[in-house]
């Protein structure tokens, strides 16, 4: 099933703008994100073949089948309940069944851990892209020859040095473990190449050092240690940067750049805004999805704040929405009975 199957078959319950244009965020270059309800037909809905959610090839397009929606609302989802609660100017379909679902049904404590929850990811997810910024990881990839260390008295070499120095050659090496030790190793060379050693690795992409057989009455030319968990999280920060920079978003990725700060400033500005709806829900006991201090929250988009200026406006946020938390008049979580008695009359109703 499609969402043009939705609209044909007239299944649609309700569709609106969503994201920027709805908080009242949006500039020239904003992308239109819809969402959108709907209902299976009954037989489809009885059966095996029940689907929750549909999107379209960019996901910038996402409907909800009605009792995914309301599971999603009684959980105080955050993107669900804005949906809900979209500002007119921004709903462009509303099936008359749907006023039966109001936001005041779903409005509850739990608002605080799932919008605060959520501003938190995002400041991960800014922290996280600061630290890809600050440190970026060279394209050519390390080996495990660059965790590698040979021991000289009290100090260490590195291992590429030390080959170097000596003329030598990582394949003709020949390693063995050194017992009750973790990382150490035992080194020989072979430079005539006789005994055939396999070398420190085995390729440019080994994820461990290679172990030889020695003959017996070879003698050592030096102790090796290889930073295996360095090197593994070498390996796991490599491959997060490069995926990160082969996903991004180059148009946003440049913006951030310009503004030199060294954060997302998008994921920064959806922090603040999720966390002044979560006080406006907690103090208020209202879901307010249009912004009124666009401009403020445009600047910090735009990059005008410092990073560290941000993080104490969130702190500062968390605060006044723990203190009024104790007192609010919301109940502690959904009336799941209730929600659940009227979506079974809308499905009833919907399914005469």
């Amino acid at each position: 099933m499609t969402i043009n199957d939705i609209k044909e078959q007239g299944l649609l319950l309700f569709e609106c703008i969503s994201g920027s244009k709805a908080y009242g965020l949006n500039t020239p270059t904003s992308d239109t994100d819809i969402k959108g309800v709907y209902y299976l037909p009954k037989a489809q809905f009885y059966g095996l073949e029940y689907i929750p959610q549909i999107s379209n090839e960019t996901s910038d397009e996402v409907y909800y089948e009605l009792g995914r929606f309301v599971e999603l609302l009684t959980k105080n989802n955050p993107n669900i309940l804005e949906l809900l609660a979209s500002p007119e100017d921004c709903v462009l379909y509303r099936h008359p069944i749907m006023n039966r679902l109001h936001i005041n049904m779903f409005l509850s404590k739990l608002c605080k851990e799932t919008f605060g929850g959520y501003a938190l990811t995002q400041i991960k997810k800014a922290r996280g892209y600061k630290k890809k910024i600050i440190n970026p990881v060279d394209e050519v990839r390390k080996s495990v020859l660059d965790f590698c260390f040979i021991m000289q008295g009290h100090q260490s070499v590195p291992l590429t040095e030390w080959l170097a120095q000596n003329n030598y050659v990582q394949e003709r090496c020949g390693l063995v473990n050194i017992t009750h030790t973790k990382g150490l190793y035992a080194l020989f060379y072979d430079e005539n190449n006789v005994h055939r050693y396999r070398g420190i690795m085995s390729s440019e992409l080994a994820n461990e050092v290679s172990l030889s057989s020695i003959p017996k009455g070879e003698k050592e030319v030096a102790y090796l240690f290889f930073n295996l968990e360095h090197y593994s999280s070498y390996c796991k920060d490599y491959k997060e940067y490069w995926e990160w920079v082969e996903k991004r978003n180059e148009h946003r990725y440049l913006g951030n750049a310009e503004h030199g700060k060294g954060y997302d400033a998008k994921n920064m500005m959806h922090t603040i805004r999720l966390l002044q709806v979560a006080k406006e829900i907690i103090e208020q006991g209202t879901l307010n999805v249009k912004r009124l201090n666009r401009q403020e929250l445009l600047s910090i988009k735009t990059g005008e704040y410092q990073y560290n200026d941000l993080l104490a406006m969130a702190d500062s946020l968390m605060a006044d929405i723990e203190a009024a938390y104790e007192n609010s008049t919301l109940p502690n979580v959904p009336n799941k009975e209730q929600i659940e008695l009227v979506l079974v009359q809308m499905r009833e109703t919907l399914y005469k």
